[in-house]
């Protein structure tokens, strides 16, 4: 999931990336509202986390400009005016959450698994490809019962192919995805994580998982997708979620 969190505050922008990171999703930040207006015309975001009192173009207008783009896009303004009257222009602006600040870390990421859930209503499904078993809950691959020992980044790229495995993704498709804008990877760069991933999947007997369409790019290999292989996870309970959120 791609998140542009536009905030003027260095020091709680840093910190909000760390946070973030550290739970998978990939973040853009910008300091202004047009830096980050901008940015939306280049990259395609999964959510956005606006600030309300930006320099060059506010919070609100902002808001605005982006709900007339996409209708369906989740936006979630962070603020410091808490009146009544102030909530309800940010939410006629088109956000679909207010958060003021300070804010519980905790409540600020149960709200975004909220938001997140509109991204992808199968969010917290787990899904299985024979013998691949892809838990994003525990943010865990197994294999035949065997966890596959995988880094952020080749987590985060296995998870794309799985949630997509009728889809050839090329390296542009696989940039826009999980790579944040300053920090582009080469060609080599992301064909030597899918090599490691098949690697690891080798070591378990699953080596053919990933397949190669040669000048087209990279997909699940179709042996591996089932009929019906999706099954919904029971949710916990609100404090046992909030608990994972931040462990």
């Amino acid at each position: 999931m791609r998140i542009l969190l536009v905030e003027d505050d260095e020091n709680l922008t840093r910190a909000l990336e760390t946070v973030l990171n550290k739970h998978n999703y990939l973040v853009d930040a910008a300091t202004d509202g047009e830096t980050a207006w901008e940015m939306a015309d280049l990259v395609t975001y999964d959510l956005v986390l606006l600030d309300v009192g930006l320099p060059k173009l506010d919070g609100i207008t902002l808001c605005r400009r982006f709900r007339d783009k996409d209708p369906n896009l989740p936006i979630m303004l962070m603020t410091v005016r808490d009146s009544v009257t102030d909530k309800i222009t940010g939410l006629d602006s088109g956000a679909d959450e207010y958060l003021v600040k300070p804010f519980n870390l905790q409540e600020f990421l149960a709200r975004i698994r909220v938001l997140a859930r509109r991204f992808s209503e199968r969010s917290d499904a787990i899904l299985t490809f024979g013998k691949i078993r892809f838990n994003p809950q525990g943010r865990e691959v197994s294999c035949d019962g065997q966890t596959v020992p995988l880094s952020r980044k080749e987590y985060l790229l296995l998870e794309l192919f799985l949630r997509h495995p009728h889809r050839v993704f090329n390296r542009s498709d696989i940039v826009d995805h999980l790579w944040s804008v300053d920090n582009m990877p080469t060609e080599d760069t992301i064909k030597s994580h899918i090599r490691r991933i098949r690697l690891k999947l080798q070591k378990l007997g699953a080596e053919e998982l990933i397949e190669t369409l040669y000048g087209h790019g990279y997909r699940i290999n179709p042996s591996f997708i089932e009929a019906d292989s999706y099954e919904i996870l029971v949710a916990d309970d609100q404090a046992n979620e909030l608990n994972e959120a931040t462990a």
